[in-house]
């Protein structure tokens, strides 16, 4: 088994949800082949090509009211030559979205293929998950609940006084 490899794959995959939750569309689009493939939502959303699916990424997701945590563990790598891998991971999701109000938690199954290129780094040949579960809730139904930071909106401090 070859354990660079499967590092420098799981990297890829970090930095992939890194990009996505702090909307880092440019770097993004080093983690996919040009002909990358995705099938998000158990294939509800599905896209040909690397700027297809960044550009969806991005309209999705670019807005400052769309704040989201995403983490992958889990994963089961198998390396199938040199230059191809496939890849299972657990994901867990948070999104708020402050202009509708809400709030979703989700689990989903990434199901990727990898492919190293010819400048010896590996990236996204295709990748899609389909959901354990996904449950939303109002915002509102929660009068006490307040964002006190985000990334965009405080810089990402806190507003809360810690009293130093």
């Amino acid at each position: 088994m070859d354990l660079v490899a499967l590092e420098a794959i799981k990297q890829t995959k970090y930095a992939y949800m890194r990009c996505l939750d702090t909307k880092n569309w440019s770097e993004i689009r080093d983690c996919f082949t040009e002909d990358a493939t995705a099938a998000y939502s158990g294939g509800k959303y599905a896209f040909d090509g690397r700027e297809a699916i960044v550009g969806f990424l991005e309209k999705a997701m670019g807005s400052e009211s769309f704040l989201s945590s995403h983490h992958v563990g889990h994963p089961e790598i198998h390396l199938e030559s040199e230059t191809r891998a496939r890849g299972t991971w657990k994901l867990e999701d948070i999104v708020i979205d402050t202009r509708f109000g809400i709030t979703i938690r989700g689990a989903a199954f990434y199901e990727d293929v990898y492919e190293k290129g010819a400048d010896g780094r590996w990236r996204i040949r295709h990748t899609g998950y389909k959901r354990t579960f996904e449950e939303i809730e109002s915002r509102a139904d929660r009068p006490s609940l307040k964002l006190t930071a985000s990334w965009w909106g405080t810089d990402g401090q806190s507003e809360l006084d810690a009293g130093l």
